[in-house]
């Protein structure tokens, strides 16, 4: 219900000449308090050193005030609405996507950022499977650990949510005592809180083994789990003992819903003419917050190489530049995977669970300012526009793409300089 972005993506935001449209909807994110069930503060997690170390603060903006931001930067003519894809075929000069209404699409590339039960993956790996191509790894349903009831509030007054008073978000998560749960609410602009309940399961399932079982989603199942956790305790910055019922009491009905959250990382992302990015080829675990910022590096790496690909490009040349777009967001992918399970790990009762606690709460300012300015050093850019200053202390991590990118275009601008 809310997307937290922070300088990995002030670059592009600027770039695209967005940046201060979104800070302008959004509540500044300068901590993480975690907090526990007696409705106290354990430890936070600072990020006040942002704008020095990176160049940027952290925000908070609604999801849906974010889409209709960017949907208003595209032409409406090439937003096509009430289609749904059901078969591509790859042919000899191009791609061919057919819909359910019988219309057809063509083009040169088809790229799959239509989330984790993608439409465009399952073609691809339909077609690899049959070619006896598909990866065992990728040849079992898409598992998940845990499932989330989440929403957001109507605008509430200060008087029965005082933290909404406050010019920066608070960012608050609770860790459950001795249940598997952690539950996190934020305020945003308007007075707007969204928060979401993160139910840990104790073995991984799959949408196919629960599509058998509609009693698991639909809305009563929504409103079992409402009943589930609606005495859950919550922090509101006043004296008032709020709890996850209030805020469900605020949210309308439409607002609220249960998910279940996916998490694998794919080894195929691309195949001939069509390649995946963002949810379609690597589902992170949203406790962690970096889906949607990864799914935009994804995008600017991708853009980059496919800019860059020569007039009529062949499809090896085509498969070389996804090659490099993988190559260079794997890593970072793996990295944000394992960070994103670390709240998972810290409502556990193991060993490692209480270490990771003990540390969190001990941590030094100099290591959490060290942790903040590693995490926060890929601020991707794209080579096609004009490059947005970063004033950060701490320079960006090497871009490939970027870097590799830039050259192809000047040494082709001064090529067609020659010509004219």
């Amino acid at each position: 219900s809310a997307l937290n972005f922070n300088a990995t993506t002030a670059g592009i935001f600027r770039q695209c000449g967005i940046y201060d449209e979104i800070v302008a909807m959004s509540k500044h994110t300068y901590s993480i308090q975690v907090g526990n069930e007696n409705r106290e503060i354990d430890f936070i997690m600072d990020f006040g050193r942002q704008e020095e170390l990176v160049g940027s603060t952290g925000f908070m903006v609604e999801r849906h005030r974010f889409y209709d931001l960017l949907l208003h930067q595209i032409p409406k003519d090439r937003i096509h609405r009430g289609k749904k894809m059901v078969s591509t075929i790859e042919m000899s000069n191009g791609i061919r996507i057919e819909f359910q209404d019988g219309t057809r699409a063509e083009g040169s590339i088809l790229v799959g950022a239509d989330g984790a039960y993608s439409t465009v993956r399952k073609n691809l790996y339909d077609r690899l499977r049959e070619e006896k191509r598909l990866l065992a790894s990728d040849n079992v349903p898409l598992p998940y650990s845990s499932v989330a009831l989440v929403g957001r509030t109507l605008p509430l007054d200060a008087a029965d949510f005082p933290n909404v008073a406050s010019q920066e978000c608070q960012f608050i998560n609770v860790l459950g005592h001795n249940k598997p749960y952690s539950w996190v609410f934020v305020t945003t602009t308007n007075g707007v809180v969204c928060w979401m309940v993160i139910k840990y399961l104790s073995g991984q399932m799959s949408k196919e083994s629960t599509d058998e079982r509609n009693e698991d989603w639909g809305p009563d199942a929504t409103k079992s789990m409402c009943d589930e956790v609606k005495d859950f305790p919550i922090i509101s910055g006043g004296e008032k003992n709020l709890t996850i019922g209030n805020l469900i009491e605020w949210s309308p009905k439409e607002y609220v819903s249960k998910v279940m959250l996916e998490e694998k990382v794919f080894d195929t992302w691309y195949d001939g003419r069509t390649v995946l990015l963002g949810d379609a080829c690597h589902k992170l675990n949203p406790a962690g917050g970096a889906g949607a910022t990864n799914a935009i590096l994804d995008v600017i790496t991708l853009s980059n190489w496919i800019v860059a690909l020569p007039h009529n490009a062949t499809v090896p040349e085509m498969e070389q530049a996804f090659k490099a777009y993988k190559s260079e967001r794997l890593p970072l992918v793996l990295q944000a995977a394992e960070s994103s399970l670390v709240f998972k790990t810290m409502t556990e009762t193991t060993l490692k669970a209480r270490l990771i606690r003990f540390v969190a709460k001990r941590m030094p300012q100099w290591l959490n300012t060290k942790i903040l300015a590693r995490t926060l050093s890929n601020r991707s850019q794209v080579s096609f526009l004009p490059l947005a200053e970063d004033k950060g202390s701490v320079r960006p991590l090497y871009q490939p793409s970027l870097v590799k990118t830039m050259k192809i275009l000047e040494k082709r601008a001064a090529s067609e300089k020659l010509k004219e």
